[in-house]
């Protein structure tokens, strides 16, 4: 409850106070569970929980070492998920589901400017349309590009379906692990398929992603490349 609260959800269909939480868990399988404790015991290590392919990646084009398109995505959203924390003006008044894509340009090799914004937000208002939305979320939009440049005929697609007030999984429940390349490199690398949700350490479709990134920041943060997989 108290991570739904911090979210932000206080709907009806899906409120902190009022959700009903069932907790199903049991212990792992002894088949999969003797594979990752009799290496610890060989090796000091703990075993690999599965199998999979997983892949690093690392670029120059922003501060973190990540893909511009994705980058900015994410950076869109920290922005305004503050401003709704913070009760900014009326961005006080948007919702905690949301989501963003941005198409980038690239010249030469590198991002060069913005040719398309997409922004679904949920809004807790009733009343505003698309056109509201962006007038709320277009500064923080800009901000959050920075320096990259939006193009002259940039499409902006603001809450293209024009509403967007119920949210949350009272709205869209979906599916445990289907955001794999937004919890990744946003289709700059590839991916072996295996989610990170829902996953201890010992599944190495979480921590061999997150070794294999490791790996590829050093390259390039040493200068090595200015981009590594």
């Amino acid at each position: 409850r108290k991570a739904i609260r911090e979210i932000g959800y206080e709907q009806a269909g899906f409120h902190w106070k009022t959700a009903k939480i069932d907790v199903l868990l049991h212990g792992q399988s002894p088949d999969i569970g003797q594979g990752v404790d009799n290496a610890a015991d060989r090796q000091g290590e703990e075993g690999a929980g599965d199998q999979g392919i997983m892949f690093g990646y690392a670029c120059r084009e922003t501060p973190d070492l990540m893909p511009a398109p994705i980058y900015y995505s994410h950076k869109i959203l920290e922005l305004l998920a503050a401003a709704r924390h913070d009760g900014d003006g009326e961005a006080g008044k948007l919702g905690p589901d949301a989501k963003s894509q941005v198409t980038v340009r690239y010249v030469d090799g590198k991002a060069a400017e913005a040719t398309q914004i997409v922004l679904s937000t949920q809004h807790l208002d009733a009343t505003w349309d698309s056109k509201k939305v962006r007038k709320v979320v277009e500064p923080y939009i800009r901000e959050a590009l920075g320096d990259l440049k939006i193009a002259e005929d940039c499409n902006w697609y603001i809450n293209p379906t024009g509403k967007f007030v119920i949210g949350g999984p009272d709205g869209d429940a979906g599916l445990t692990g289907r955001k794999i390349i937004v919890d990744t490199y946003g289709g700059a690398a590839p991916h072996g398929g295996g989610a990170f949700s829902g996953k201890d350490t010992t599944k190495v479709d979480r921590s061999a992603a997150y070794a294999a990134r490791y790996l590829a920041k050093n390259v390039v943060a040493a200068k090595l490349a200015d981009r590594c997989t």
